[in-house]
């Protein structure tokens, strides 16, 4: 049997896209589904849809909460599935993400957490825009170059789940999604396929993330300043050598003192870059074979 997904999707007051969210994930198809909703007392008619879908729901609940965190903690402290995800009450996965999902989990056992294209929904459910593939690793995230990890196109194991100590950051009213990344980065790297797994809605109004920008950036630096100052001594210097190098060569406006100045310093820094960005193997899909697979 297909290893357990657990999916949490929290809510509150947004009847408007709830069962356009629900649907996304009951249509996977998957039957080794625990899919938990956790409504924070909703007065607009999302207990009705919850109701709608209640038989084929893990659990359920409709009361206050603390927040957006605190109602997903919630429900993955209700959970027990061996791959783990959460997707919100306006955002939709993509048909068949579920059978990537296990698939690559079942095949490759090194993969801990992956990641597919960030994509994006209009209000009318239509994707309507796709992110470039990118490849990453925590030297990217510790310098500053963390655009984006996208939550909704996250799943990872429940082994890595308890070793980063099974919680979110509920201080946080932001980004406790990037602070679960850097606690994932400690215990193992992050894999990207080309594949599109889930999307995040794009809404004209009455939408946290249009206001949050400035907060989340602060929470998100604040994260990572507290994230690197527990790194090793010799792993922060090298850091803030190659964070110096790039700050210096913007500085020169005379090309033959940026010359010198590369020339200078450029094998030291190229060594403390082979050393520190990591990238795990590539991941492609091989067409004969209808499988994916790794490669350097």
């Amino acid at each position: 049997m297909n290893p357990k997904i657990s999916i949490i999707t929290p809510n509150y007051n947004g009847a408007a896209y709830l069962e356009e969210t629900i649907q996304s994930v009951l249509n996977q198809g998957y039957e080794n589904l625990e899919y938990i909703i956790i409504d924070g007392g909703s007065t607009d008619g999302s207990v009705d849809i919850i109701k709608k879908y209640e038989s084929r729901l893990a659990y359920w609940v409709s009361e206050p909460d603390a927040g957006l965190y605190h109602a997903i903690q919630k429900g993955f402290e209700k959970s027990t599935g061996d791959i783990m995800a959460w997707i919100n009450s306006d955002d939709k996965y993509h048909r068949g993400a579920f059978s990537i999902v296990t698939e690559l989990f079942n095949q490759f056992p090194q993969i801990e957490w992956l990641q597919g294209i960030p994509s994006i929904y209009d209000e009318k459910g239509r994707t309507v825009m796709v992110d470039h593939f990118r490849a990453w690793c925590k030297a990217d995230i510790y310098l500053g170059r963390y655009q984006w990890i996208q939550q909704e196109s996250t799943f990872w194991r429940r082994s890595l789940w308890d070793k980063a100590g099974a919680t979110l950051n509920t201080r946080l009213k932001y980004a406790a999604d990037f602070e679960l990344w850097l606690r994932f980065f400690r215990h193992a790297e992050l894999y990207s396929l080309k594949a599109l797994l889930s999307g995040f809605r794009f809404r004209s109004a009455n939408q946290i993330s249009q206001d949050f920008h400035l907060e989340y950036q602060q929470e998100v630096l604040d994260a990572i300043k507290n994230e690197v100052a527990s790194l090793p001594a010799d792993y922060r210097n090298k850091l803030q050598e190659i964070t110096q190098f790039n700050e210096k060569m913007k500085t020169f406006t005379n090309r033959l003192a940026r010359s010198w100045y590369f020339r200078a310093n450029f094998k030291r820094i190229q060594q403390f870059e082979k050393e520190l960005f990591q990238y795990p193997q590539k991941m492609g899909f091989d067409r004969a074979a209808q499988q994916f697979y790794l490669h350097d």
